[in-house]
């Protein structure tokens, strides 16, 4: 059963992490967020929202059309004390934002939600300035079939599910889709990026093993019964056990494709 984001017992699962170091130095390669004015479209539980002020944006504002994620979203944000980043209601295809007011789009693990992103990029259109950035961050099939390690545990989901490849290759655009809606919306595609992000450490199997159980931040896994994901997360730390050194921590790296785009000057007056 795919997850339902408006369900309370999905409550902080979207909320509970940290972006890691390889997520902003990448984000910071495309687009420098200091003294910008950012959108966060689909923005969960609030984790890159406020990444995104604390590398320097001086206003965030993060959308969802979860009412439980913008609750998570806003007690996070308040317990770090940032107080640059709001959050409200909305849906990807009408944020209620006014037009224009907004340097950058960040659309992270939100495509693949969607029926029709093509209407989430013309949304990032119509509220980005001029020469305004969107940043989409997904999986092609690519990403998602990297082989299983160590490391690269979502691998192992594949591997010892192969029912959900079939999912994924059902919600998963390819690129060459990706970027014809983006030209549909009026934005002009300037780079595609591989990026390998770190998720999450562990300082030892036992969280692991917890934090896969409890499903956290990992839609797929909505996919498998309580039995299957039990079994899952069972196998995969048995089989890191092998290579795992005494007290060595798990650093769990997924992978991602990511999609630059401009409103550009000409594109904004046309």
């Amino acid at each position: 059963m795919a997850i339902d984001f408006h369900d309370r017992r999905n409550a902080g699962t979207y909320a509970t992490r940290d972006a890691d170091g390889s997520w902003r130095r990448a984000i910071a390669g495309f687009v420098n967020p200091t003294g910008l004015r950012a959108v966060d479209i689909g923005c969960g539980g609030g984790i890159y929202s406020t990444t995104l002020a604390q590398m320097g944006a001086i206003q965030v504002t993060g959308i969802d059309s979860s009412a439980q994620m913008v609750q998570d979203a806003r007690r996070r944000a308040e317990a770090a004390g940032i107080p640059a980043v709001t959050f409200q209601q909305g849906s990807a295809e009408r944020t209620g934002l006014p037009d224009g007011g907004a340097d950058l789009v960040l659309q992270r693990a939100l495509i693949h939600h969607l029926a029709e992103p093509s209407l989430a990029f013309a949304e990032a259109r119509k509220i980005l300035k001029p020469g305004g950035t969107l940043l989409v961050q997904d999986r092609t099939m690519a990403d998602v079939m990297v082989p299983a390690s160590a490391h690269h545990l979502r691998g192992w989901f594949f591997e010892l599910f192969p029912r959900l490849v079939d999912v994924e290759a059902a919600r998963r655009p390819s690129g060459d889709e990706v970027d014809a809606w983006l030209r549909e919306a009026g934005l002009a595609v300037v780079g595609h990026h591989r990026l390998s992000e770190r998720r999450r450490s562990y300082a030892n199997l036992e969280d692991l093993n917890a934090d896969l159980r409890a499903r956290t931040g990992r839609s797929i896994l909505h996919e498998l019964t309580d039995e299957e994901v039990s079994r899952l997360a069972d196998e995969i730390c048995a089989r890191i056990a092998e290579d795992l050194c005494d007290g060595e921590p798990i650093h769990e790296i997924d992978h991602w494709t990511v999609w630059e785009a401009q409103k550009d000057n000409e594109t904004a007056s046309a």
